[in-house]
């Protein structure tokens, strides 16, 4: 598929075939293209946990959303999905980084950073997988988890304090679902929202 088609292809899929699980080739794939996101000082502060059998995604949606009732029929068809991603910030790898001779930044200061740039980089990786995912034929979201339940889920799976999830992404085959009401505000126009030698 040519990148524009990939990119005008992709969307936010909320129900998949539990049927057809994701090739194990095609995992791989999906990973080796995130670690290729851009990260600042090269620092690639991110780390994945990867969740492919039926027992491990039912441990994800039971720690991070307990009611099986909540969330209605989205989260219903999110739960379907074969394969899920978590994609982990460590702002720590950050300040270590940049702390070495090359940068100079020894005192470890966050105000030096203007944002926090391993949520960035971790963001740039989620959306390699997502493009990735349209390029393979197959569907994915990303999602957050609950402030309120992210304790839970680290408990569930053992995640070192320094990771931080910054959302996490159900993979799988397409199946029916209904678009999003959202999609009723349509694609604000460029002329909106770029700004040419000066904003306004």
């Amino acid at each position: 598929m040519e990148f524009a088609q990939v990119v005008r292809a992709r969307r936010m899929v909320r129900n998949y075939d539990p049927d057809r699980p994701v090739p194990p080739d095609l995992v791989e794939r999906l990973l080796d293209h995130a670690v290729r996101a851009p990260s600042a000082g090269f620092s690639q502060g991110w780390g994945f946990l990867v969740l492919e059998t039926a027992a491990d995604t039912a441990r994800f949606w039971s720690a991070t959303s307990p009611d099986p009732g909540a969330g209605g029929r989205w989260l219903t068809g999110m739960r379907r999905a074969p394969l899920i991603v978590v994609p982990h910030a460590n702002r720590s790898a950050y300040l270590d980084r940049y702390a070495e001779p090359d940068k100079g930044w020894t005192d470890r200061d966050e105000s030096r950073w203007p944002v926090p740039y391993w949520h960035v980089d971790a963001g740039f990786a989620a959306l390699l997988i997502l493009l990735t995912a349209v390029d393979e034929g197959l569907g994915a979201c990303f999602f957050g988890i609950p402030p309120e339940r992210v304790s839970a889920y680290r408990d569930e799976f053992g995640v070192p304090d320094e990771f931080s999830p910054i959302g996490a992404l159900t993979i799988g085959y397409r199946a029916p679902d209904h678009r999003s009401a959202s999609l009723k505000r349509g694609r604000r126009p460029l002329d909106q929202v770029v700004h040419r030698g000066q904003w306004g």
